[in-house]
């Protein structure tokens, strides 16, 4: 199961950093803002975005002992969003030892 996930996250990761390159080479956010803060989905989507960071950001609290990286793991959650939460959840399967799976995934703390 660990190496599923590790290939999902990983075409995840890749496929969002596509998606978001490319819409920057073609749109520009400061300049289009005002159009799209007036969408009301726009704006129901940003607020189900932040939801969803603080559920993950709840985990990498537990996760994390030191608050330097809690601190640096807010600040890239908030930047960059699906593919901050992709890349640690990668640094995290990727961290586990032969033979530990899903509980040491969820569970095991760093540090």
């Amino acid at each position: 199961m660990v190496n599923i996930l590790k290939i999902l996250f990983s075409i995840v990761f890749v496929w969002m950093c596509y998606i978001v390159v490319s819409t920057c080479l073609e749109h520009n956010l400061f300049k289009e803002w005002d159009y799209l803060g007036s969408i009301a989905w726009m704006r129901a989507t940003l607020w189900d975005f932040y939801a969803n960071i603080l559920v993950i950001y709840v985990w990498i609290c537990y996760k994390e002992k030191n608050w330097a990286w809690k601190i640096v793991w807010l600040i890239l959650l908030i930047t960059l969003g699906s593919l901050a939460s992709c890349a640690y959840v990668l640094i995290q399967l990727f961290r586990l030892k032969s033979g530990e799976g899903l509980k040491e995934f969820f569970g095991k703390q760093n540090g």
